[in-house]
């Protein structure tokens, strides 16, 4: 096949600018299929010849280049949440760690508290029966050297400080400290926290000096609690530094993870651009073993059965028409492309002197021609509404009002024949095509068959039945330039139909000699 041959069968099978006239009166329930379909090609009007599946890719990169921008990816997000995630967890857990080792430290603090106390009262008991003030103080003195231990006080049973630490404070009165938290008893002892000189946070225990149940004093005891809050934060810069390196860890994970999770999704976007710019056999190469390796291969499958029906589609598009590949891709076991009686109009074209032309012209010219005029033929069928059914050498065969029903498809094929006559006498009055106005057409309307039609290795969806015998024999009468129709059509339209009577002309296959008419004009 040449190149201008191939060309031409693109561009018959293109959807093609323009929109059919608006029919005349009040449109059927049946003809709402065939409204929409008229809607879609004036939306296409005033676009360049070319495939359906280019129109759609760039009504697909259009809706793409509209979709929301992405702000935070997610290989970002993912990212934020593991670390995030991470950050709660040792903060919580270091919260409770701390408070659970302050406590215990508290609690030791306590029972060393205790201890000292116990050994207090048993070697006070003595020298304060004895009055003996200076061997108090000598064991005040020598329990003072011990570590954390701030003070000791011994006290009479009226509360009279008779050895103390300090010994400026012998002879006074034991007062509770200022700001003292409430008192806890465990048996004989009690204790409670104070704030001291420098802030110093302060234990004190109290526990009384008796001899046989007999009252002789009270010793009370301070321990310095700072050595918790000193443990405390030691425990909590641990903490820190090992959180610090477990999270440096975690952003490492975090991000291996999310690029992970990500680059499939990122790959995944990228296909789908592909896909929506028409690119069918882009392909994802992301190998793995889990669930966003099964999408990459079902996306890979995907893409395969849309190349696929892409392939059928630009294909068979060429054959049927765009019209009634819709219907047939929208519903594979419609009853109309089955086979079904209808009523359509029918027109044949053909050129006059056909042979002579391709006899003297080389055959780069004759099919150059040829598709000039396929070309126009084409164009004014589709804009009214038809659908090419078939090239038959140099001639076409158009049908109205099937698969697409529309009421008025009998003006509807006038308007086509008239609008292609038209344009092939001024594309041949510039003189640059001989053949394009030397087209004779033949137009009928009458009940015919419409379906698939063929064998199982090759079928085509036509029209057959007696109106289509008549529309090519009345092709076969009309001379150049003219548009010869049968009184189907002059009935239809009435007198918004002008044409010239003809003689009763014998048709083939007809008994009786059938009336002629040749289209002067339409209302």
């Amino acid at each position: 096949m040449s190149t201008s041959s191939k060309r031409a069968e693109e561009n018959l099978a293109a959807p093609l600018p323009g929109a059919a006239p608006e029919p005349a009166g009040a449109a059927v329930a049946s003809e709402a299929r065939a409204t929409k379909f008229q809607q879609m090609l004036t939306a296409l009007k005033g676009v360049p010849l070319g495939t359906l599946g280019d129109v759609s890719a760039r009504l697909i990169r259009g809706r793409m280049d509209k979709l929301p921008k992405v702000l935070f990816s997610i290989r970002v997000k993912l990212s934020i949440a593991v670390i995030g995630m991470i950050l709660v967890t040792i903060a919580g857990l270091s919260y409770f760690i701390l408070n659970h080792q302050g406590e215990q430290l508290y609690r030791q603090t306590v029972t060393t508290g205790k201890i000292s106390l116990t050994f207090f009262v048993a070697n006070s008991r003595v020298p304060l029966l004895n009055d003996n003030i200076l061997a108090l103080n000598t064991l005040v003195k020598e329990a003072s050297e011990t570590e954390g231990l701030l003070y000791a006080v011994i006290s009479d049973r009226q509360g009279k400080i008779v050895a103390h630490t300090d010994p400026h404070r012998i002879g006074a009165q034991l007062e509770k400290p200022a700001g003292a938290s409430v008192e806890t008893k465990e048996g004989a002892i009690t204790y409670f926290n104070y704030v001291g000189e420098k802030s110093q946070r302060v234990l004190n225990l109290a526990g009384p000096i008796d001899f046989n149940k007999i009252k002789l004093g009270q010793i009370d005891v301070g321990i310095s609690l700072d050595f918790i809050d000193q443990q405390t934060r030691k425990e909590a810069l641990f903490i820190l530094v090992l959180s610090l390196f477990i999270l440096g860890a975690a952003m490492v994970v975090a991000v291996v993870l999310a690029h992970g999770f990500s680059q499939p999704i990122s790959k995944l976007v990228r296909a789908t651009q592909e896909i929506g710019a028409g690119n069918y056999q882009y392909k994802i190469t992301e190998k793995r073993t889990d669930e966003l390796g099964q999408l990459a291969a079902s996306f890979n499958f995907m893409s395969d059965e849309l190349f696929k029906k892409q392939l059928m589609q630009g294909a068979f598009g060429k054959y049927v028409g765009s019209d009634v590949l819709d219907m047939i891709m929208a519903n594979p076991e419609n009853a109309m492309v089955k086979g079904t009686l209808s009523e359509a109009s029918v027109l044949f074209t053909d050129i006059r002197g056909f042979t002579s032309f391709s006899e003297t012209h080389s055959a780069e010219q004759v099919v150059e021609s040829l598709n000039e005029m396929f070309e126009i033929c084409t164009r004014a069928i589709i804009e009214n509404g038809g659908y090419v059914d078939k090239f038959i050498g140099d001639a076409v065969l158009g049908v109205f009002g099937v698969p697409v029903p529309h009421a008025d498809h009998v003006e509807r094929a006038v308007r086509a024949c008239i609008g292609m006559q038209n344009e092939l006498k001024e594309r041949a009055g510039q003189g640059k095509n001989q053949i394009l106005g030397k087209v004779g057409i033949g137009l009928n309307a009458g009940t015919v068959v419409s379906g698939n039609i063929g064998s199982s290795d090759k079928m085509e969806y036509t029209v057959i039945g007696d109106a289509v015998n008549v529309a090519s024999r009345l092709n076969g009468v009309a001379e150049s330039g003219e548009i010869i129709v049968s009184d189907s059509i002059v009935n239809a339209l009435g007198d918004r139909l002008k044409v010239k009577p003809l003689e009763p002309t014998k048709l083939k296959g007809k008994a009786e000699p059938v009336m002629t008419y040749k289209i002067i004009a339409l209302n």
